[in-house]
């Protein structure tokens, strides 16, 4: 049995036993008779008065302020596709465990019977009351950015969209460190990213704000440059504006070549070849990043000559992965009362991520931290300050 296939079979019989990751409780010990008439009635009802006349107040007397929705529809989950509401549980499931294990953040899975953009819309602008903040997780593209459009206009707290958002930062945040290592500028590099979906968006434009000027962003029909007219979409059309300066054409394997960074979030296990690799610059560095296999074996990029090498997946060295993103951030956000996220919070994440890991633990199989370092919610934390919303 391959090390893969005996995970997925521990995996499976855990989730049997467990019938479930997470359960719902009261933050208290037992309560007694006095404390309930506190908690409930009669008492209860100065608490709802209290918030009716100060709204404000519901930050302070309910758990508003601690509460995560993780909304998906199921179209887009991992690297499996689209597999429906029921079968993404597991993973929402999974990322409100690592919510309440690093941040202290009560996070609920609402996956929904619908695959409809308005009334995704409508149910998240619905329940908005009880959140203090919106996760979208694992929603085709481009559909998942026109409903995290819509609701930043609609409602009144954060919508973090972790495809985009989450990986992006962790993206970034190891870039950075992986460049230290090979004594590369991000304003003089090549980039190849693979991908033209919420995660390639995503990383493009935080790439672009943090300095970098040379990024070529591939799909399946091949490198996307302004003039391109086959498969395109409003959000590619941006992408063609801003990105590859010397409007290169071609397929994956012709615009890598030279390439000094290829970050991969393509959700295709094995786009990548050896001589891919072999024809990129010098130190070259390699982000397959796709889960739950990766764009190309970490063993065959370094065998290609790949400098640094990372994957999104917890088999490898280099974790580049969400979970060291989402409940810092998510924390930080909440703890600050932040309303929007913008691109200059997204950069703040990275930099105190990449900033997190000291200057000698950098090594080129160790370019970023791991999910449970716990100077990460402090620097997170101190970066956001300044973002502040009273």
């Amino acid at each position: 049995m391959t090390a893969s296939k005996d995970i997925a079979k521990k995996s499976i019989m855990l989730h049997r036993k467990l019938k479930g990751k997470i359960l719902l409780g009261q933050k208290s010990r037992k309560l007694s008779i006095k404390e309930i008439q506190l908690i409930y009635t009669p008492g209860v009802a100065a608490v709802s008065k209290q918030v009716f006349e100060h709204p404000k107040e519901k930050f302070v007397l309910t758990s508003k302020r601690n509460n995560v929705a993780i909304v998906t529809d199921g179209t887009r989950i991992l690297g499996l596709g689209n597999i429906g509401p029921y079968a993404a549980m597991p993973v929402m499931e999974g990322k409100a465990v690592l919510y309440k294990q690093y941040a202290e953040i009560t996070a609920f899975p609402i996956c929904l019977g619908t695959t409809d953009k308005k009334k995704i819309i409508e149910t998240i602008t619905a329940i908005e009351p009880v959140f203090g903040a919106i996760n979208l997780e694992d929603i085709e593209s481009p559909k998942v950015l026109e409903i995290s459009k819509e609701l930043q206009k609609n409602i009144s707290i954060p919508v973090f969209h972790d495809d985009r958002h989450g990986t992006s930062v962790v993206a970034l945040a190891a870039l950075i460190n992986a460049l230290k290592l090979v004594k590369k500028q991000l304003e003089s590099i090549k980039v190849i990213v693979a991908g033209a979906g919420s995660a390639g968006v995503g990383i493009t434009d935080l790439l672009r704000f943090a300095g970098c000027k040379n990024i070529i962003v591939v799909d399946s029909t091949g490198a996307i440059y302004n003039g391109r007219r086959k498969n395109m979409n409003p959000y590619k059309k941006e992408i063609a504006i801003h990105t590859n300066p010397k409007k290169e054409k071609g397929s994956l394997d012709e615009v890598i070549k030279n390439a000094d960074v290829f970050i991969g979030v393509s959700g295709i296990s094995n786009l990548v070849t050896e001589s891919m690799v072999k024809s990129m610059g010098k130190n070259s560095i390699v982000f397959a990043l796709t889960n739950p296999e990766p764009e190309i074996n970490p063993v065959i990029a370094k065998k290609a000559g790949a400098r640094i090498v990372a994957t999104g997946s917890y088999q490898f060295n280099n974790k580049v992965n969400n979970a060291l993103v989402f409940p810092y951030l998510m924390r930080a956000i909440l703890d600050h009362r932040i309303s929007k996220i913008d691109t200059k919070i997204l950069y703040a994440a990275a930099i105190a991520i990449a900033n997190t890991i000291p200057k000698k633990q950098l090594r080129y199989d160790n370019i970023i931290s791991n999910v449970g370092d716990k100077r990460l919610q402090q620097n997170m934390t101190r970066a956001l300050k300044k973002f502040y919303k009273k």
